[in-house]
């Protein structure tokens, strides 16, 4: 696998020479990665069952709308060998801490670019569960259709069947009365593990799982699994602030995470789902 792969990044441009040392990394999640040496340079490099080409395709597009923005890791080239499909980035030295206000600033930079109608051309993943992005002109119908009925569907061949899913999903939108957001570019899938820094402070976003849709998507991601600053919050509202809804819509961009961490994890993310839905169905009430 690894000749397929060199040979791939030096059809991409990439480095020369023979393939060098090969060393299992943290940070690929679902997929396994590695640090990969060509030419006297380091590559990062994910690699999956060959089902998954599609899924490192999407990744590659996303990161190069997004790199016009912010700082990404560059996509070299995706491919297969025999059974497995591979996507091969340059190897970026990450740290933890930076400058959280430049985050939050190219991160309103980033959903500054934005589309006519919801979705995006490719359809990708969140975790391990398939996200369709077909285009839609409403927002609300996005919601529902293209990220709550497709997890409480996952959720009941899982067998939770969320007794409030259908009522929440009927009453959608009235969520939406009298809020029409633009359709940003988002990250997607933005917790804490999918921001880092460059040594010189420099903020950058990887492992997306964009679409165009409401950008309060991405904040309110932020803030479900912790890790941002009031620093990066503060710069991003200085940027572009937030509508005053944002708090209620707030949890209903969370529970599409916490729904597809029940499919994914199961646990306690079941009754936490429930919680939500019950908080929410209480606004509408």
């Amino acid at each position: 696998m690894w000749d397929d792969i060199a040979a791939a990044i030096r059809a991409a441009g990439g480095g020369s020479g023979e393939p060098g040392a090969v060393r299992p990394v943290g940070g690929g999640d679902i997929n396994a990665a590695y640090r990969f040496e060509l030419g006297g340079r380091s590559y990062f490099v994910k690699c999956n069952r060959k089902a998954a080409l599609a899924m490192f395709d999407a990744e590659a597009a996303a990161l190069a709308q997004m790199g016009a923005r912010i700082r990404v890791p560059q996509a070299l080239c995706t491919g297969t060998s025999g059974e497995w499909s591979f996507l091969v980035l340059e190897w970026l030295d990450l740290e933890r801490r930076g400058d959280d206000a430049r985050l939050g600033e190219a991160l309103a930079g980033v959903h500054r670019l934005t589309m006519p109608r919801y979705g995006w051309d490719i359809d990708n993943a969140i975790g391990r569960s398939a996200q369709a992005n077909g285009w839609l002109a409403d927002w609300a119908d996005f919601w529902a259709r293209r990220r709550l009925a497709p997890q409480l569907g996952l959720a009941a061949g899982n067998g939770a069947h969320f007794r409030d899913g259908e009522t929440l999903l009927a009453l959608l939108p009235a969520l939406f009365d009298g809020y029409a957001p633009v359709a940003s570019l988002l990250h997607g899938d933005l917790w804490s593990g999918n921001a880092a820094f460059l040594a010189d402070g420099t903020p950058l976003l990887f492992d997306p799982a964009s679409y165009f849709g409401d950008r309060e998507t991405d904040l309110a991601m932020t803030e479900l699994f912790g890790g941002f600053s009031p620093r990066f919050y503060d710069a991003y509202r200085a940027a572009w602030p937030l509508d005053p809804g944002y708090p209620v819509r707030r949890t209903l961009y969370q529970l599409y995470h916490v729904l597809n961490h029940y499919n994914l994890f199961g646990g306690h993310y079941r009754h936490e789902a429930e919680s939500m839905m019950g908080r929410l169905l209480a606004q509408l009430r």
